[in-house]
């Protein structure tokens, strides 16, 4: 009997050690990649910034442009939230570096250099996640947000929905480790970012399972299997499409929302000019 649980431990223990490798050869293969591509891109901060100081006049030009453009939205069809909400939480803002898994949902450059993602592809790969997600039930998913802008509507999101989420910190392994007392098995991974929570992307690319990921123009979506092209370093962009996951999910599962977009994203301030 002891000889039994002594090999089981040695076989969870190697487990543990390739898990760890795995993550490592990861972790180096995205290091490579990124010295193939310019350093020179815009901090979480400016990004912040610039979300927060969209004017009244930007909005209606660039929903203006949207609507002009047959390449940039579909006309006939009604999105998700109206226009100028996405504009507001500036979900289309990418960085100024544009990988190759992203190059397909950006739109134009803007004269300062940042990316701007494609509105109609923002809104059908959402429509998309949500098909996707409704699939799996609550105790089946879990939600990673290491980025600090996003852990309001984190919360928020878990709280509607019931689904766990992390915030601060992922424990690594916690899917993969059966040793660990937090243990816990899940379907779906949902995270906000696949290079800040790249801990939670490799330990559920170990297990095989489903990835949904915001992913902006600076990502890499190895191992992602549901792509939400957006900014995924501003509070309001994050809050804006956990709402609307979190909304049509509700929904979906017949569950209480009777939260408002402003929850997850606080005031949309408008400037005057």
């Amino acid at each position: 009997m002891a000889d039994k649980k002594t090999k089981e431990t040695k076989i969870k223990s190697l487990a543990e050690e390739l898990r760890q490798r795995m993550s490592k050869d990861s972790e180096d293969l995205e290091d490579k990649k990124e010295k193939q591509f310019p350093k020179e891109d815009i901090s979480d901060i400016e990004i912040e910034e610039l979300s927060e100081k969209i004017s009244e006049k930007e909005i209606k030009q660039e929903v203006e442009e949207i609507k002009k453009s047959k390449e940039n939205v579909d006309g006939k069809k009604e999105t998700l939230i109206p226009l100028e909400d996405y504009i507001k939480c500036a979900v289309h803002l990418g960085t100024k570096v544009i990988t190759p898994h992203m190059r397909k949902f950006v739109y134009k450059r803007r004269a300062d250099g940042l990316a701007v993602i494609n509105t109609s592809s923002i809104d059908e790969r959402l429509r998309e996640a949500i098909k996707f997600l409704i699939n799996y039930e609550t105790k089946e998913i879990y939600l990673v947000c290491k980025r600090e802008s996003g852990w309001v509507a984190a919360d928020l999101f878990s709280k509607f929905t019931g689904i766990k989420t992390f915030t601060k910190k992922y424990p690594p392994g916690v899917t993969t480790n059966l040793i660990l007392e937090n243990f816990f098995e899940a379907e779906l991974t949902i995270i906000c970012d696949p290079w800040i929570d790249k801990n939670a992307l490799n330990d559920t690319a170990i297990l095989k399972k489903p990835v949904l990921s915001l992913c902006d123009t600076n990502n890499y979506t190895t191992n992602v299997t549901q792509i939400i092209p957006c900014n995924n370093k501003s509070k309001k962009s994050i809050g804006c499409i956990l709402y609307i996951l979190a909304r049509e999910y509700c929904k979906a599962k017949k569950l209480p929302f009777d939260a408002v977009l402003e929850d997850f994203t606080g005031k949309l301030e408008e400037a005057s000019k």
